[in-house]
């Protein structure tokens, strides 16, 4: 079993912010791969489902992004998994817009999220990072993050969150290179 986790904010107001990527990807995936509905648990909506031949669960954490940790905690503690169990998927300032990489472990970077993971879990987890792309400077990050995405980026992004979904047996299976080769072949 595997909990793949996608990080945002809760609430109709956040839906489109570019810090909440990670949640639309998780909806994605659940879309395409027909995954259960979403039920309220573990401080979040869990569904449930198969990839390719593995069971996975998807979770959005319903803490907001500092305290996502809380809720991931919950749900790894009940179902009795290792973090190499976990995915999590983020938004990445330090990688372009559109872009998806996946690594194994390392450091928050100064992604909130990731940061209250990292203090209940441990650093040890796979991390799927989709690029926003940083603003230039620094004063102008909060912004950038906490902004919509633009009209001119939404067919992107659909595109984006589409080869996301379609790719993630690639994931599900622990091959991480073919993976992002496939996410970059479909977005061409």
């Amino acid at each position: 079993m595997q909990l793949w986790v996608g990080l945002g904010n809760p609430g109709a107001q956040y839906a489109m912010h570019r810090h909440n990527v990670g949640f639309m990807a998780i909806d994605a995936i659940a879309a395409v791969h027909g995954f259960a509905p979403p039920a309220k648990k573990f401080q979040g909506w869990l569904q449930e489902g198969r990839i390719g031949t593995h069971r996975v669960l998807l979770l959005k954490p319903a803490t907001f992004m500092n305290d996502s940790g809380r809720s991931v905690g919950e749900a790894m503690r009940f179902y009795k998994l290792g973090l190499d169990a976990l995915t999590v998927f983020h938004d990445e300032l330090d990688l372009a817009p559109m872009k998806v990489k996946v690594k194994q472990g390392g450091g928050t970077a100064g992604h909130n999220g990731l940061r209250s993971i990292d203090q209940h879990l441990g650093a040890d987890f796979r991390r799927v990072r989709i690029g926003i792309g940083h603003p230039g400077h620094k004063d102008r990050v909060t912004g950038h993050v906490l902004g919509n995405y633009a009209k001119v980026e939404l067919d992107p992004l659909s595109d984006l969150l589409g080869a996301i979904a379609g790719e993630a047996d690639r994931l599900a299976d622990g091959d991480d290179t073919r993976f992002m080769n496939d996410v970059a072949l479909r977005l061409g």
